[in-house]
């Protein structure tokens, strides 16, 4: 590794742990896996039954314009743990690993007295016990967590053990396994932090009873995505009424998302351009709500907001100092006070181009043997059931490193850069948009605003320009 552990315990230099329990609410996030924006009921998705998202989003704060930070499942998570977009730290696509030297939120959470758990899908890393990266690397006490996806019967490993299969619906395993954690941590007389990532609806699609009941009328895959997502509702609704059987309902911030757009198969019904993998809105916008009954009034906002924004509002509501790093999100306590009327920087997405051919050129920023998984999936890939991670060293950086498709959204237009060729050349293809005017991205703007859609690239070439210093190592240097 690049920088030694002292070097990164120097990095939390400046960043005090809280002063006094006081207030302190408890906090759980949940995503759901492959979970786009229309995929709820309270979205208006035809068949679809979320009763409990539906009753989230009708009693706290609906975030009707909410993104991933990236268009694919490793990247946004580690949005969320960082506060930065994930090509900062080469996490480029599903299946490339973290950095250690990141500061996650579990690790600032863990320094201020909360107690920290996860539970569920990882995918930034192996999750074995001598991997840099697994949770417990990245800041928590406790985990029982997949290197990637798993469906019913999970096998999981519970603090980097040995793993074992874990018998039953998916979903209710880890809402149930959180709900013994935070209920631990109360006995403690502590405040928790606890991460829930489902593993549902990712494919291969393994629906169960009663939720395959609820949609006999359609047909497979559509059938058994969405009983997937009916169970993990039904999940989210256990881990409400365990918080309430404990009295930590009114001070617990629950925030759920999903990870990325809607797969092609899932496309059912979507008023969105786009799907998974790609920067138009379907494959980015994702259902995001968060409670809070002690906090939050019920209603709804048109507030951009991301994922990367979930670090630097946690740090802002515990009092945690952010660390001293350039970060992408910014923090929505304001947005929840009722205070924020619109989002003061611009939203920026990017799917590097990591190219297999130069990928045997670059040094490897972690030992591949503590990059192999060894939580199995239902599927197999490259013959094997278990995963490999990969992340790799990138001290110069070259012009083509730009490429790829990118975006930035403001508080109404957005520019799409490339969105399907893969390189940001002078040929590549700009596209300009009114989202208040035409969310579904059907009417191209570009060659009517020249002067927007080049200032615009002038903000995203920027941008991409401090990413691209991150990835060298650069932040993990400076003091």
């Amino acid at each position: 590794m690049i920088v030694t552990r002292r070097r990164f315990l120097e990095s939390f230099a400046g960043v005090p742990a809280l002063a006094a329990a006081g207030d302190r609410p408890n906090i759980i996030l949940c995503m759901g896996d492959d979970h786009g924006w229309n995929e709820t009921g309270y979205n208006g998705h035809p068949h679809l039954k979320t009763p409990v998202l539906d009753e989230m989003a009708a009693g706290g704060l609906r975030l009707d314009r909410f993104y991933s930070a990236h268009p694919n499942c490793s990247p946004t998570r580690g949005s969320i743990m960082t506060g930065r977009h994930p090509n900062r730290y080469g996490t480029f696509a599903p299946g490339w690993s973290i950095r250690p030297e990141e500061i996650t939120i579990a690790r600032l959470l863990n320094n201020a007295g909360y107690a920290c758990g996860h539970f569920g899908k990882w995918h930034l890393g192996p999750v074995k016990a001598d991997s840099p990266t697994n949770p417990g690397a990245m800041g928590f006490h406790e985990w029982l967590s997949h290197d990637n996806f798993f469906e019913v019967d999970p096998i999981l490993s519970r603090n980097g053990g040995p793993v074992k299969k874990y018998p039953g619906e998916s979903s209710e395993i880890v809402a149930g396994e959180a709900l013994a954690f935070i209920a631990k941590a109360k006995s403690e007389g502590r405040p928790s932090f606890t991460v829930v990532w489902f593993g549902s609806p990712h494919e291969p699609y393994f629906g169960t009873e009663p939720y395959l009941s609820m949609y006999k009328d359609l047909s497979d895959p559509i059938r058994s995505r969405l009983a997937e997502i009916s169970a993990m509702d039904h999940a989210i609704g256990q881990l409400r009424d365990g918080l309430r059987t404990t009295g930590l309902r009114d001070n617990t911030l629950l925030w759920y998302c999903g990870d990325n757009g809607v797969p092609p198969e899932g496309r059912l019904t979507t008023p969105y351009r786009g799907h998974k993998g790609q920067v138009y809105e379907g494959g980015i916008r994702i259902p995001g709500v968060i409670e809070w009954p002690a906090r939050l009034k019920a209603r709804a906002t048109s507030v951009h907001a991301v994922t990367s924004d979930m670090l630097p509002t946690l740090c802002d509501i515990t009092g945690i100092a952010l660390p001293k790093r350039p970060l992408d999100g910014i923090s929505l306590k304001p947005l929840l006070e009722g205070k924020m009327k619109e989002r003061p920087t611009p939203i920026f997405f990017w799917e590097f181009q990591s190219r297999p051919a130069e990928q045997g050129k670059l040094e490897p920023y972690i030992e591949p043997a503590l990059q192999e998984g060894t939580t199995p999936t239902a599927k197999l890939m490259a013959g094997k059931y278990t995963r490999s991670f990969r992340n790799f060293k990138h001290p110069r950086i070259v012009a083509s490193d730009s490429d790829g498709p990118a975006a930035m959204l403001g508080n109404r237009f957005k520019l799409v850069v490339d969105a399907d060729r893969g390189t940001n050349s002078s040929s590549a293809a700009r596209e300009m948009f009114d989202l208040d005017a035409d969310r579904g991205e059907t009417k191209d703007l570009a060659a009517a605003q020249p002067a927007m859609t080049a200032k615009m690239e002038r903000e995203l070439r920027a941008w991409q320009k401090s990413v691209l210093t991150s990835l060298t190592g650069a932040d993990y240097l400076a003091r």
